[in-house]
């Protein structure tokens, strides 16, 4: 066997891999993304991209093409509707879900967007497909791998003909599913509760559905029924649909014929429904108790699995890979420090853990829920009751769909690359469904629009970016920054809005548009702290002189 090199080996070519694979590989950081399928997007599953994954896209460039693959057109209502069944009365809806609706909003540049996760997937391929440092093997799966202090050695087998093959790489990201391997590698356990609720995905064909109910069009249907409650909608052209019955009994199984039967009963329409896919699925709340063994990490669901309920299991995939992709850069590329992987783990887990406790509330309120005697009657008693649910569902379901505050609201408050500053949450600033915008060191940096149109988010570099005040002396940073090797960005605040969002002198961005500082003035020695040296008083061991040997100590 012969022995291939690279930087980072990325095990998954899921959204979270080609993620990872697209943040390392716009840097010039050679990656190999092995992939056991012989292509992307065989899982139809995650159809929501939210506002903070579609704004990572916009940074890559590829955010109007995902735009583009939508198969209903980015207009599409993405309402949620509460009906008995598609053939029965209607209960509420709740508009424009996850952020959906193009529309410009001062919180964000890019809108949510309504688009199965397998239509994302082939975008994302598309474009690492094209930068040079990113190589794709499919076909081929992980088998082993050990780590020593300056590498990993991992062994692939091709699924073809079975020959198996060595690369060695500096780091391995294990970016596998909930199945990982690579976690299993590392000894890592999975915490939490498994099995909240057994429930299937269907995916099928049925012409003629969309006008044979009529409650318009809408990207989901909760159906509040005692026969089948589930959840339905439309999933692509040509009359592809979903449809998940929810809480099912231990035991039961679901065949094509099933199936249909199912959709069926559910809706009360008697069409030919033909299953494209089914497979079942555990509503499960689970975090991995570490996320790193040394050169070896996990990403994506891989370490952190939560009920599909609000839209953040993939999308805390793709963030995962931001964090993670620019620090791996910065430690390779010899301008970020030892902290920087440890700030991973430190970052990414605490947040993980307050979505999971999000997901886990929604789960709790599901369609049977809703579901009393004589809802579907034809009577005035029966108007009254569905009125009544419809104002419980409006009042119980709404933050399940308007997820601002969990999907840029969550902040780094312990990590050890984010100077603190001693500030509370702030009270200032927009907010929207939850979410009040900050400037404090962790948080996602505010966002707003220019009078030229611009988002400010788009003057951000691919290093860090220093926010200024007019008169706010930079020097200082900037040559430090040279010094360093690091690349740094200032950008001059303009309008009395960016002075509201960004009170103080000075405020450092991060990569990944968090803020790492803030203060009214520059700090000698404040550039190795948020690019993980650690603070001057502390030992340290520059790495081949990474960060100019700290800056010469």
């Amino acid at each position: 066997m012969t022995a291939d090199a690279w930087r980072v080996l990325i095990v998954g070519a899921g959204p979270t891999g080609l993620s990872l694979a697209i943040e390392l590989g716009s840097r010039g950081v050679s990656c190999l993304v092995i992939e056991r399928n012989d292509r992307v997007g065989y899982a139809p599953r995650a159809k929501t991209t939210n506002v903070r994954t579609r704004t990572h896209l916009r940074r890559w460039g590829i955010a109007d093409q995902l735009a583009a693959v939508s198969p209903f057109g980015v207009g599409y209502p993405s309402d949620v509707t509460f009906v008995t069944r598609l053939a029965g009365p209607a209960l509420a809806t709740i508009r424009n879900a996850s952020s959906c609706a193009p529309m410009r909003s001062a919180l964000y540049p890019e809108h949510g967007q309504w688009v199965p996760q397998y239509k994302l997937e082939e975008v994302l391929r598309s474009h690492a497909a094209t930068l040079e440092a990113v190589e794709f093997r499919f076909s081929t799966e992980f088998v082993d791998a050990s780590q020593d202090e300056v590498g990993v050695s991992a062994t692939l087998r091709d699924r073809h003909n079975g020959a198996e093959q060595q690369v060695v790489a500096d780091f391995l990201v294990g970016a596998d599913g909930a199945r990982s391997a690579v976690r299993d590698l590392i000894g890592a356990s999975m915490d939490g509760q498994y099995g909240l609720s057994r429930n299937y995905n269907i995916v099928f064909r049925a012409p003629g559905l969309s006008d044979a109910h009529r409650h318009g069009p809408a990207s989901m249907y909760w159906q509040v029924n005692p026969d089948v409650p589930s959840l339905i909608g439309p999933m692509d052209r040509d009359d592809v649909w979903f449809f998940m019955p929810t809480r099912l009994k231990d035991g039961f199984a679901i065949s094509d014929a099933d199936a249909a039967d199912l959709i069926r009963r559910a809706t009360g329409i008697d069409l030919d429904y033909t299953i494209l896919s089914r497979d079942e699925w555990v509503a499960s709340s689970l975090i991995a108790d570490r996320y790193r063994a040394g050169r070896i990490l996990l990403a994506g669901d891989a370490c952190h699995l939560h009920p599909p309920f609000g839209g953040y299991g993939m999308n805390m995939g793709v963030s995962d890979a931001v964090d993670l992709g620019w620090k791996l850069a910065a430690f390779v590329q010899g301008w970020g420090g030892s902290a920087l992987l440890d700030s991973y783990e430190a970052e990414r887990r605490p947040v993980h853990q307050q979505v999971i406790a999000e997901a886990q509330a929604n789960h709790a309120i599901l369609s049977n829920d809703f579901w009393q005697d004589g809802l579907e009657d034809a009577s005035p008693e029966a108007a009254a009751a569905r009125k009544a649910v419809g104002h419980r569902i409006t009042d119980e379901k709404s933050r399940e769909f308007h997820t601002l505050g969990t999907v840029l609201g969550l902040c780094y408050t312990s990590s050890p690359i984010v100077v603190t500053d001693g500030s509370g949450a702030e009270t200032g600033g927009p907010g929207e469904q939850g979410y009040i915008a900050s400037s404090r060191p962790g948080c996602l940096a505010p966002h707003a629009w220019r009078a030229d149109g611009r988002s400010l988010y788009d003057l951000f570099g691919a290093g860090f970016t220093l926010l200024h005040h007019a008169g706010a002396e930079i020097s200082a940073a900037l040559a430090e920054a040279d010094a360093g090797g690091v690349s740094i960005a200032g950008v001059a605040i303009e309008s009395d809005d960016e002075r509201e969002l960004y009170p103080k002198r000075l405020t450092l961005i991060r990569p990944d548009q968090h803020v790492a500082w803030r203060g009214e003035q520059w700090r000698p020695g404040l550039l190795g702290e948020v690019t993980g040296w650690g603070r001057r008083t502390e030992a340290h061991e520059p790495a081949a002189g990474g960060l100019q040997g700290w800056l010469a100590q």
